[in-house]
């Protein structure tokens, strides 16, 4: 249970600081105002605030897909290397 607990402690700087992760940053929601009016005068800036959205969600997905990639590739490695450990200090 220590090691786990040193394994933690030291992997926290890098986890905080992953460049990866900081790039997923989701996009800012579009401001729909209540009133009729006021959809109907801003109109155009509002439905450019919305394409806006769905095209940076969209890019956004892609990112948590390739950081989900990238984590499970980097996790069936450290497993490896895990299992390579677990051999050179038993024998």
């Amino acid at each position: 249970m220590a090691f786990m607990r040193m394994a933690t402690f030291l992997a926290a700087p890098f986890f905080s600081a992953c460049p990866v992760a900081a790039n997923c940053l989701p996009p800012e929601r579009p401001y729909l105002p209540s009133q009729t009016a006021d959809a109907r005068t801003y109109a155009d800036l509002i439905r450019s605030d919305f394409e806006d959205y769905i095209a940076a969600i969209q890019e956004h997905f892609r990112c948590l897909d390739a950081e989900r990639a990238r984590a499970f590739a980097e996790a069936q490695e450290v497993s490896q290397d895990y299992g390579r450990f677990v051999a050179m200090i038993e024998h």
